[in-house]
C-alpha cells in the first residue's frame, strides 16, 4: 500500500464554511446594531438598556430608544443591505468592478428624482411613497443615459466609469438648479445631497422593509442569471441564458434597491461600489451565497458608520464646546470609502 493511499485527508479548516461565515457575520450585525442603539444623545447606555429590557420608568427615555433610536438603527440596516446588494448586482451584470450605484447614474439620478419631488412639490409628490416612486423614474434616468452614452464600450470597465463620473456630475448639476429654484427647501432635502439616517422614524423603516424585501428577493431569484453574466455573455448565451432579458431584469432590481435606500437615507458614498468586492472575497463567485453576504456587508457598514458618527459627534461637541453638532453618516462612509477606493486602484495598477 502507498504513502498516499493511507495519508489522512487534510482537515477541512471550519472558518472556510460559508455557513461559518455567515453566521459571523450575523453575530457582527447585532453587535453594530446595539452599538448603534447605545451611541446615540439624550439618554445614557444604562438608561437604553433598561428600556430595551423593559425596567424603564423614564417616558423621556422610552420615547428616544424606542421612536428615535430604533427605526434609525433598523433603517440603517435595511439601507445598507440594499447598497450592497444594488451593487453588487450591477457589477455583476456589467461584467464591470468599478461599477456601482454611486458611479453608473444611478445614485445621482435617484437622489435628483427625491429632490424634484420634495423641493419642487410635483403634484403632491411629498409623500414618502411618492419620493420612492420619483427616485426610481430618476435612477432609471440616471442608468439610461450612462447606458446610451457608453455606447459599444459597456465592455470597457474604465471608460464605463468615466462615463459613469460625466453623467453623475450632470445629474449633480441639475440637483444644485432645483435647489437654486426651490432654496427654502435646502433644509429638507440635505439628506439625500449627503447621507443622514438623523430623524428616521417608523413610517420610514415601515416604508422601507417591504420594498427591500420584494427586490432583495428578486435580486437572489437572479443569483444564478448573475452568475453566468459574471463569466460572459458567451459562456452564459451556452448555458441556455437569455444574456439581454437578463441583465435587464438586474439592472432594475439595483435600480429599485438603490432608490428605495436614497429615499428613505440619501446618497451614503461609496457603499455600494466597495461592498461586493469585500463580499466577493469572503463569500467567493457564486452568487446565491454571495448576495446574501453582501447584504449583511452592507448592513454592518452603514449601521457601523452611523453608530461611529454618533460617537464623533459626541466628541465634537465636548470638543468644541459646541450645543449641538450632528455628523452625517454619509460624510464618514464617503471619507472612508474614497480611501478604501484609492488602495483599490493603488493595488489593481500594481498587479498590471
Amino acid at each position: 500500500m502507498s504513502v498516499l493511499e493511507v495519508a489522512p485527508a487534510p482537515p477541512r479548516r471550519a472558518w472556510r464554511s460559508p455557513a461559518v461565515r455567515m453566521g459571523a457575520l450575523a453575530v457582527l450585525v447585532c453587535a453594530v446594531a446595539c452599538a448603534d442603539l447605545f451611541a446615540g444623545r439624550g439618554v445614557t447606555v444604562e438608561g437604553a438598556r433598561a428600556v430595551l429590557l423593559g425596567g424603564g420608568d423614564d417616558p423621556m427615555a422610552e420615547h428616544i430608544v424606542l421612536q428615535l433610536r430604533l427605526p434609525r438603527m433598523l433603517v440603517a440596516l435595511v439601507a445598507g443591505a440594499s447598497l450592497g446588494v444594488a451593487g453588487l448586482v450591477l457589477q455583476s451584470a456589467l461584467r464591470n468592478p468599478l461599477a456601482g450605484p454611486e458611479v453608473t447614474g444611478v445614485t445621482p439620478g435617484a437622489v435628483l428624482g427625491a429632490v424634484a419631488a420634495t423641493g419642487l412639490g410635483l403634484a403632491g409628490w411629498e409623500s414618502p411613497t411618492a419620493v420612492v416612486v420619483a427616485a426610481c423614474l430618476g435612477g432609471f434616468a440616471g442608468a439610461g443615459l450612462l447606458w446610451l452614452l457608453a455606447g459599444r464600450e459597456k465592455g470597457d470597465p474604465e471608460q464605463t466609469a468615466v462615463y459613469g463620473v460625466l453623467v453623475s456630475a450632470v445629474l449633480a448639476g441639475l440637483t444644485a438648479v432645483v435647489l437654486l429654484v426651490a432654496p427654502g427647501e435646502l433644509g429638507s432635502v440635505v439628506q439625500w445631497l449627503i447621507g443622514s439616517t438623523e430623524g428616521r422614524v417608523w413610517q420610514h423603516w415601515h416604508l422601507l422593509w417591504p420594498w427591500a424585501a420584494v427586490w432583495g428577493g428578486a435580486a437572489w431569484l437572479l443569483s444564478a442569471p448573475l452568475t453566468l453574466l459574471r463569466c460572459g455573455d458567451e459562456q452564459a448565451c451556452a448555458a441556455g441564458l437569455d444574456a439581454g432579458r437578463g441583465r435587464a431584469a438586474a439592472l432594475v432590481c439595483a435600480v429599485a434597491l438603490t432608490a428605495g435606500a436614497v429615499s428613505a437615507v440619501g446618497a451614503l458614498g461609496f457603499v455600494g461600489l466597495l461592498v461586493p468586492h469585500l463580499a466577493l472575497a469572503v463569500f467567493g463567485a457564486d452568487l446565491r451565497i454571495t448576495l446574501p453576504g453582501a447584504a449583511l456587508l452592507g448592513a454592518v457598514v452603514v449601521c457601523g458608520a452611523d453608530a461611529a458618527a454618533q460617537l464623533l459627534s459626541r466628541l465634537l461637541v465636548v470638543a468644541l464646546d459646541a450645543d449641538r453638532l450632528t455628523l452625517p453618516v454619509g460624510a464618514l462612509t464617503t471619507f472612508v470609502g474614497a480611501g478604501l477606493l484609492l488602495i483599490v486602484a493603488r493595488r489593481r495598477m500594481d498587479e498590471r
